[in-house]
């Protein structure tokens, strides 16, 4: 298991370009769950994880991200050789943009520049009304808000009660609630669904 020093030495070399052999998948995982629980998992309550950033991209210099926080914070975010990205499913830093929003994990170097080794981009999680289920699409309810989750052939997957997610949705109710943690598509209404957590 990498050690915190170790992760601040080989995203410091990464951040100065000095290093892009080690794989991104060495860093950690990256379910959208993951996403999730780094944003909650600094001890102090009172004061925002360092290693954490969260907001909408404004601006992006090469690998430089500018983002504002939505708690008002600025947040400068380095994306290295081993930075690993999430936008729906695992890919490229090419497809990391501005307008796009992101949770970012990393080590804050001196400088006060995050060096990011896990991004989520658009990355949502909901907890919404199911009002109707078609071939490729879920009519959901989020607090009144109409929201269009479209199913991802080969990726979408239900987790019923706890047990372990599948592929079919066919438990799936009109009626029912469910959680559901996926990429929005920026400007819309409307999300790609990554995983529905339901009853049945």
């Amino acid at each position: 298991m990498t050690t915190t020093m170790d992760r601040r030495s080989l995203l410091t070399r990464a951040a100065l370009g000095a290093t892009g052999l080690v794989a991104a998948s060495a860093m950690g995982s990256l379910a959208p769950e993951t996403a999730f629980a780094a944003a909650t998992q600094y001890p102090d309550a009172d004061q925002p994880d360092p290693n954490f950033a969260e907001g909408l991209i404004i601006g992006r210099n090469r690998d430089l991200l500018q983002v504002q926080g939505s708690d008002g914070r600025m947040h400068r975010i380095q994306l290295t050789g081993v930075t690993s990205v999430w936008k729906l499913r695992p890919t490229t830093l090419d497809q990391v943009r501005v307008g796009d929003g992101l949770y970012a994990r990393g080590v804050l170097m001196p400088d006060g520049i995050l060096a990011a080794e896990s991004v989520w981009v658009n990355i949502v999680n909901l907890t919404v009304g199911i009002n109707s289920i078609g071939r490729s699409a879920l009519q959901l309810d989020h607090h009144g808000q109409k929201v269009v989750g479209h199913l991802q052939p080969g990726l979408t997957a239900a987790v019923y009660n706890g047990t372990p997610a599948v592929s079919d949705l066919s438990m799936l109710k009109v009626g029912r609630h469910a959680q559901v943690i996926g990429a929005w598509r920026p400007g819309t209404n409307e999300i790609d669904i990554a995983t529905i957590y339901a009853s049945n």
